[in-house]
């Protein structure tokens, strides 16, 4: 399952190294005390991926608007 969540997550973030860190980042704030750490890290994992996804989305909404100012 983690496996299927990092392969999400490097589709939209190349680098390894600074996806390693963010999920880190993410899971020191997300992690709430009585929950498991690998949950919290699937957590991370999952928003990361679909935030990612969203922002590419609306980046590509936003580039198709100004070409359509321009034209």
């Amino acid at each position: 399952m983690r496996a299927d969540l990092t392969l999400m997550a490097l589709a939209h973030e190349s680098n390894r190294y600074l996806l390693t860190r963010l999920i880190a980042k993410a899971t020191r704030k997300l992690h709430r005390p009585k929950t498991r750490l690998q949950d919290t890290m699937n957590d991370a994992f999952e928003r990361v991926s679909c935030s990612t996804a969203a922002a590419a989305s609306r980046a590509a909404d936003v580039l198709i608007h100004s070409e359509d100012r321009a034209a």
